[in-house]
């Protein structure tokens, strides 16, 4: 496979742009910045030259002398030209320094006088490269930079891999690039071996779908529907030139491909993979024609699709190299996924239409057979429309809501205008399955499409609601529609009903108003009713149950109850906003973690077997959230990182689950990372104008602050959760669990009395709604408080029945903390058995973070000097609680870490409060504190 000259990028790479590719980028710059030498390996396509060019604009600069080759299959015959490349611009400096002979050898070789060949000047022409390389190493480093290496001339390669071999402590490294086929090929060590010992082989493989859409966004074809890149990356293998070329043939065909139609494959891709096609029989290309338009083609598929000779046509296409062997026979599977769309695009349409014809009857399932039926047949035609809409049912049915859509839309293409059902309904039918399927751009554009055609209410009304399904929680750019949904819905209250439910979760998303919502999603729920919509009245219910209970509103659990009463939609039952999930928030919320458990873990086996994908980034998210309550910190970060990553390839919940992600990398894994998701969250949520999630990305946000040792930061972020949720009416304090921080933080900052207050309202509202796990996480923050303000047997005891509380009602993770905080405050020597259970606790949680701040808090603890804590000397007197024990502190040789650490203060606190000390004081100094301290008792 030659890939052509103009399909190679530009020169210029910038290592930021080698997208995923960092681990294996930082390998090889590892090896290159250690003096040893890098060979990029893979197939064609793969991105060998991108990440070559890159590693060479990075190491070339350290380089005295960089050496480049770049060979072609053309010019592979021409012997030692790749040679001339390398040591051509060098030759003059060097020759003087070359023995005569292997001047002369070298000389003639490089400039094409004489006729010097292997054969006739062989050693004196190997010494000279190898000395010419020697002479280079002698002034500075050199770098010799050799791209396809397949295709060096023989001679040069022979040259080339004597002197490397023989290079061992000398300053010259190689940074090669060679291509190879198939995982498991062995085809580089041949050239391994003709590198410096110690060489790093690189293996290049496909990316991701995400790495491939981010490639086809920075080289500007980032407007294409995630579908789309589904299958662009589908098709390319994971090839990012293969990506690229198919994104700039989607970006130069006036039309899109229609649905169940493999993507436009650019003339220059088809002849750069099918190559060898017109090796084949007429017969032969025939039947390779029928196994590309089939999704799971074998031989006895092909026979049954009249192609008699099968098994000897596709024996020929392996040998040619178009077809795969391995162990996974019978199947027939391309060598590579573009050679299948290459043949398909290469194919004239009446020979496809026939291919799908053959496939209609011989294909076993009964969606793949309705599938050809509609590719072999053109126009309308009922019959083909009524097969294609009952394997869309069969499909939805079976899991598969993306095949449902394409389905969909193929019956709606075949349904004629005058059907029942009409054409818009099934198109509409279709844009539902895309949403289930997490393909809100293609359900976006079919719905925009009804609306521009239909002039039926109810069609209009559903196509205006997927409008507002794919906008997600960025609704204010929707706002203009309610008024038009509302306009089309008229009196039917079905109709009224589904615009009420939405504008429900519009007060609660953009006017963060819980009030409003309740009320509206109470409305939509009685219009459903009356208009006999279980589906919409159970989701109203659902909604309604959720507002009360983040609210606090006593009515919470009997509107659960009646959004649970039969009869059920098995559709609303699993989804996301229905009473499973309202039942499984107030389950984490009422401390019932164990039960939530095993109800969130049912919901999420269930809408990963229907294929939801929303409904499985919203489950994951629960189960991590409750899996990080109950102190399993790396099982909840393992599932908060498959939610994010689920999140970020269908472009749905990746606020919320950067939210989520944050708490579970702040308990279990990088605090960096932590905070860095938090404040994604934050910027995504204000950018939304999402009150409801912005609140809780700064509850993630202070969280990651505290944990990395940011007690101001904290203060500042939750100060703002507090404020909003006073404005949006939230009143449980279990919803965020914020509370406990702040305070803690509010604590560490030296504002005391404010850490109070929160603990004294927080403490009202969680007495109110039985809110057990809250109170005992208050109860350890008032002890933090009691301990500032020099009560200390007090807060001990309280921060011991809290520890109890915490462990028993299955939260680890507070409980460690706890145990953590009663350590600080009994101090080392007291408290070194406090410190090691702790530690243990924050070991069987994963909690990496709190684990190292245990560790760092242990180590900066001197023993006290004497057994009890002498009283303040008198002259202290004069100082508040706070100052006084600082004071106390210092008299005792305490160092500034050492105090923060005894008081549950930072380091800034504790500088702050010895500066209003030494003014209160007329000093400058700790030593002036101990002076005055010593002056005291002598007297």
């Amino acid at each position: 496979m030659t890939v052509r000259r103009d399909f190679q990028e530009s020169a210029r790479c910038r290592p930021d742009l080698v997208i995923g590719r960092e681990e294996l980028f930082a390998g090889a710059r590892g090896q290159l910045a250690a003096g040893d030498s890098v060979l990029l390996h893979g197939p064609a396509g793969i991105g060998k030259s991108t990440v070559l060019r890159a590693l060479a604009e990075e190491y070339g600069p350290t380089a005295r002398t960089v050496l480049r080759c770049s060979a072609t299959e053309s010019e592979s015959h021409l012997p030692f030209l790749a040679l001339a490349d390398l040591l051509g611009l060098v030759l003059d400096e060097v020759s003087a320094r070359l023995p005569a002979a292997q001047r002369t050898a070298l000389e003639s070789a490089l400039t094409g006088r004489g006729e010097s060949s292997l054969q006739r000047d062989g050693l004196a022409l190997r010494l000279a490269v190898l000395s010419a390389l020697r002479a280079l190493a002698a002034d500075g480093p050199v770098l010799v930079v050799a791209d396809d290496l397949q295709w060096l001339d023989p001679a040069s390669a022979e040259l080339l891999g004597f002197a490397a071999r023989r290079l061992e402590g000398t300053p010259v490294q190689l940074l090669c690039a060679v291509r190879t086929e198939g995982q498991e090929s062995q085809e580089y060590d041949r050239h391994l071996r003709a590198c410096p010992p110690g060489t790093l082989a690189v293996r290049l493989g496909p990316l991701s779908r995400a790495q491939i859409a981010q490639l086809l966004d920075l080289r500007g074809h980032g407007g294409l529907p995630r579908s789309t890149v589904r299958e662009i990356h589908r098709t390319s293998g994971g090839n990012p030139l293969f990506a690229l070329e198919l994104g700039r043939a989607l970006a130069d065909s006036p039309t899109p491909p229609r649905p169940g139609e493999p993507l436009p494959v650019p003339t220059s891709l088809r002849a750069l993979v099918l190559s060898r096609l017109d090796m084949l029989s007429v017969q032969a290309r025939r039947t390779l024609l029928v196994a590309s338009a089939g999704a799971r083609p074998t031989p006895a598929l092909l026979r049954a699709a009249g192609r008699e000779n099968a098994e000897a046509e596709c024996a020929q296409a392996a040998e040619l190299g178009l077809l795969a062997t391995g162990p996974d026979a019978p199947a027939v599977r391309f060598a590579h996924p573009l050679i299948s769309a290459a043949l398909y695009a290469e194919a004239p349409a009446h020979e496809r239409r026939a291919a799908h014809a053959a496939l209609s009857t011989a294909a076993f399932d009964p969606i793949e057979r309705a599938r050809h039926l509609a590719l072999a047949t053109t126009g309308t035609d009922p019959e083909v429309a009524a097969r294609l809409a009952e394997a869309a049912a069969l499909a939805r049915d079976r899991g598969a809501p993306s095949v449902a859509a394409q389905l969909g839309l193929l019956a709606a293409r075949h349904t004629p205008a005058d059907g029942s059902p009409g054409p818009q309904e099934r198109r509409l039918a279709a844009a539902e399955d895309a949403i289930t399927a997490g393909e809100v751009d293609l359900a976006r554009d079919i719905a925009r499409e009804v609306l521009s055609r239909a002039s039926v209410p109810a069609d209009r009304v559903r196509a205006w609601i997927i409008v507002i399904d794919t906008a997600g929680h960025t609704m204010t750019e929707v706002d203009a529609v309610f008024p038009q949904a509302l306009a089309d819905a008229g009196d039917d209250p079905r109709l009224l009903a589904l615009v009420h439910y939405q504008l429900a979760w519009r007060a609660l998303i953009v006017e963060g108003d819980f009030t409003e919502a309740r009320q509206a999603a109470a409305h939509a729920a009685e219009l459903a009713a009356r208009g006999q919509d279980r589906r919409t009245e159970l989701l109203a219910l659902a909604f309604q149950a959720q507002t009360e209970t983040l609210m606090g509103h006593p009515e919470a659990p009997r509107t659960i109850k009646r959004a649970l009463r039969e009869p059920q939609d098995p559709r609303v039952a699993c989804h996301h906003n229905g009473a499973g999930s309202a039942r499984f928030r107030w389950l984490v919320m009422g401390d019932q973690l164990a039960e939530a458990r095993t109800t969130v873990t049912a919901l999420l086996r269930e809408v990963r077997r229907r294929g939801s994908v929303e409904s499985e980034v919203h489950f994951l998210r629960g189960l991590a959230e409750t899996e990080l309550r109950a102190g399993h910190c790396g099982r909840a970060l393992d599932l908060a990182r498959d939610s994010l990553r689920l999140a970020r390839d269908s472009g749905i919940g990746e606020t919320a689950s950067a939210m989520l992600t944050s708490l579970a990398e702040a308990s279990g894994g990088d605090v960096d990372r932590a905070l860095s998701l938090a404040r994604e969250a934050v910027q995504h949520a204000e950018e939304d104008g999402d009150q409801m999630y912005l609140s809780r990305a700064l509850g993630a946000l202070g969280y990651a602050q505290l944990v990395a040792g940011d007690p101001a930061g904290t203060v500042r972020a939750l100060r703002r959760v507090r404020s909003l949720e006073l404005g949006l009416g939230i009143t449980d304090p279990a919803r965020g669990r914020w509370q406990g921080d702040l305070a803690e933080a509010l604590v560490r900052t030296g504002e005391v009395a404010e850490a109070q207050d929160v603990i004294d309202v927080s403490r009202e509202h969680a007495l109110r709604l039985g809110r057990e796990s809250v109170l005992a996480v208050l109860d350890r923050s008032e002890a933090l408080v009691r301990a500032a303000r020099g009560d200390r047997e007090a807060a001990v005891a309280q921060l011991t029945s809290a520890q109890d509380r915490l462990g028993k009602l299955g939260y680890g993770l507070e409980e460690a903390r706890a145990a953590f905080a009663l350590a600080r405050l009994r101090g080392r020597g007291p408290g070194a058995a406090a410190f090691d259970e702790a530690v243990r606790m924050f070991r069987r949680c994963r909690a990496l973070p709190w684990l190292r701040q245990a560790e760092d808090t242990l180590a900066a603890l001197e023993p006290d000097p004497v057994p009890d804590r002498p009283e303040a000397p008198a002259v202290l007197e004069v100082l508040a609680a706070m100052e006084r024990q600082v004071a106390a502190l210092v008299v005792e040789g305490a160092t500034n870490r050492e105090i923060a650490a005894r008081l549950f203060i930072s380091v800034k606190t504790v500088e702050a409060t010895l500066t209003r000390v030494y003014r209160k004081l007329g000093i400058r100094s700790r030593v002036d504190i101990v002076r005055l301290a010593a002056a005291r008792r002598a007297r």
